[in-house]
């Protein structure tokens, strides 16, 4: 899908959304076969409706929250920093350590920041909204530009 920030491809199970790739990742089938060797990857436009349906919404500023199925592959720690990361609200940013804190590892911060680096799906998962303990911006899969770009849209910047 064509987006504000660029070109967007997404890939869906049958559990649900398992990945959000950013332009750089293009052409995104080829990238997909590396990633999934075993899986068989076909495009199905119908089945991306509803996922890019509410990506527009989330760009044209009308949805605050994704009600998407997803399909979460990572390791369990990075499970349990994603699952906090996805509850951030619109709008609202966290560090890093605060993250580490909620998940029962304060001293976990580096390997938050390994996690949301890691994170299959991005925007949808907010990992944009995390920020470092001084409040600078940190780094993003998508670029920096990218995530003032999406802190902008949310109004968090």
């Amino acid at each position: 899908m064509s987006s504000p920030i660029g070109l967007l491809g997404i890939a869906k199970s049958n559990n649900g959304v398992r990945r959000v790739m950013f332009s750089n990742h293009a052409p995104f089938k080829q990238y997909l076969q590396t990633v999934y060797p075993l899986e068989n990857i076909k495009r199905d436009d119908d089945e991306l409706t509803d996922p890019i349906n509410q990506l527009n919404e989330y760009f044209s500023s009308l949805r605050m929250k994704f009600e998407l199925k997803l399909d979460l592959i990572a390791p369990p720690y990075y499970k349990k920093v994603l699952k906090k990361v996805a509850n951030i609200p619109y709008g609202k940013t966290a560090s890093y350590k605060t993250i580490a804190e909620q998940t029962g590892n304060p001293k976990a911060v580096r390997a938050v920041g390994s996690a949301n680096a890691n994170n299959p799906i991005p925007i949808i998962i907010p990992c944009h909204r995390i920020l470092t303990h001084s409040g600078k911006l940190g780094g993003f899969g998508g670029g920096v530009e990218t995530k003032v770009f999406l802190l902008e849209l949310e109004g968090a910047l």
